[in-house]
């Protein structure tokens, strides 16, 4: 029998929930290392800083989410503020390449995890072996039509975000404060570097605005459902990234940067916490890959669909597979194939801030249709390019070639659509 609309209705803890499974992925369990690198023991006020830069967007969210509830999220989000056109377009595509760059990075954070099950000695070419397969697996499997990937998504969030609380909240307990000093920490501007690099594990707040269309009073519950996830989850993070900086030593979060969260729960549950902890990460990692692999797609499908890619992006391939889903698959490969971890977390943090960048921006020129406040649009604008500019900046000490191929996705984005929108001109 078919659920009746007000069965099918989106509840407040429901929409919470998908923003903290949408925020608290895989980021999380693959960038600490990267972070701690960047501003030392203080990695917590990095993670602050980040979600200060989130609540804002999330203002801006929850003004054009209540006003225009789509499934479309930012892409409905660009098209109102810019129209449809070249910068809306050219946005909506960094948008899908932000997506591939993000499963990238989760693919590389599954094969750390996954190595540390089995060899003592990882070397980069099993690293990236595994990073591939894993995707090439996702892919096929929902071509088969693996329904049941999708159901078990609410309870990984669920299993993921208890162990994460275990974690952070028995750590508390045994911390050493000198580990947590202000000796240790690496200067302010290497906490804004910080807070740049990690800010990818904050762009999932956005997966809430999505599901609006599904709210039954999307003007009320959006914005409870915006705040209380991005409070809640910069809660965790606070708590997880005290509980990892008091426990280990800077040096030894580096020297296990790719899998710091399970090293770090080694000196209060010991060998079984690690392996815990790397259990959770192949759990969160595996589910982010697959819902981001799809969420990809689907951008591409929604894009090709209003003419801003080329059809082949929107034709079903095989088994009910776009082009969309095959090409971005490809493209993740390769990026698991030409750049490290941190390069990959550098530039898929880079993408989403101009995305939130470009959301804010376009916000500002239907200001009277929403009736947002323009100060507060304002300065999540000012925070998201300067986020942008600040790790950059450090990204360009730390990894040139990573800015490099950014400047170089960002204007062949822009190129690209600029060209074929010319070419499809009757």
């Amino acid at each position: 029998m078919p659920q009746s609309p007000m069965q099918s209705r989106i509840s407040l803890p429901a929409a919470i929930s998908i923003g903290i499974g949408g925020m608290i992925g895989a980021g999380i369990f693959s960038i600490l290392g990267v972070v701690a690198e960047a501003s030392g023991s203080a990695m917590w006020v990095s993670f602050l800083i980040g979600g200060i830069v989130a609540l804002f967007c999330t203002y801006s969210y929850a003004k054009l989410g209540a006003k225009f509830p789509s499934a479309g999220g930012a892409v409905e989000f660009l098209v109102r503020g810019w129209g449809v056109g070249s910068i809306s377009g050219s946005l909506n595509l960094l948008m899908w390449v932000g997506y591939i760059v993000a499963i990238a990075l989760y693919s590389q954070g599954f094969a750390a995890y996954c190595m540390t099950f089995f060899t003592n000695h990882p070397t980069p070419i099993l690293a990236k072996s595994i990073a591939s397969a894993v995707v090439i697996f996702f892919t096929f499997l929902n071509f088969l039509g693996a329904g049941s990937v999708g159901r078990a998504e609410l309870f990984i969030v669920a299993v993921k975000v208890s162990i994460l609380i275990l974690f952070a909240v028995s750590g508390l307990f045994f911390i050493h404060a000198e580990y947590l000093s202000p000796v240790h920490w690496k200067g302010v501007e290497n906490i804004f570097f910080g807070a740049g690099v990690l800010f990818i594990g904050y762009e999932g707040f956005g997966l809430v605005a999505n599901a609006a269309g599904d709210m039954n009073n999307p003007a009320k519950t959006l914005p409870q459902a915006l705040y209380l996830s991005v409070i809640i989850v910069i809660v965790i993070y606070l708590a997880v990234s005290i509980t990892v900086v008091g426990n280990l030593p800077i040096a030894e979060i580096y020297a296990a940067r790719d899998f710091a969260l399970a090293q770090a729960a080694k000196p209060f549950f010991g060998n079984m916490g690690f392996k815990l902890i790397a259990i959770a990460a192949l759990f969160s990692t595996a589910s982010a890959i697959n819902a981001t692999l799809f969420g990809g797609a689907n951008v591409s499908y929604m894009i090709a669909r209003d003419g801003e890619l080329p059809p082949i992006f929107a034709r079903s391939e095989w088994r009910g597979a776009t082009g969309g889903l095959l090409i971005t698959t490809l493209l993740v490969i390769l990026f698991i194939l030409f750049f490290d971890l941190a390069s990959i977390a550098m530039m898929g943090s880079g993408a989403f801030l101009l995305i939130y960048a470009g959301v804010n921006a376009g916000h500002l020129r239907i200001l009277s249709q929403t009736g947002a406040q323009k100060w507060l649009v304002m300065m999540s604008l000012i925070l998201c390019l300067g986020m942008f500019v600040i790790l950059e900046i450090y990204t360009l000490r730390k990894a040139p070639l990573a800015v490099y191929v950014m400047i170089f996705l960002i204007i062949g984005c822009f190129l690209f659509e600029k060209i074929y929108r010319t070419m499809r001109r009757p």
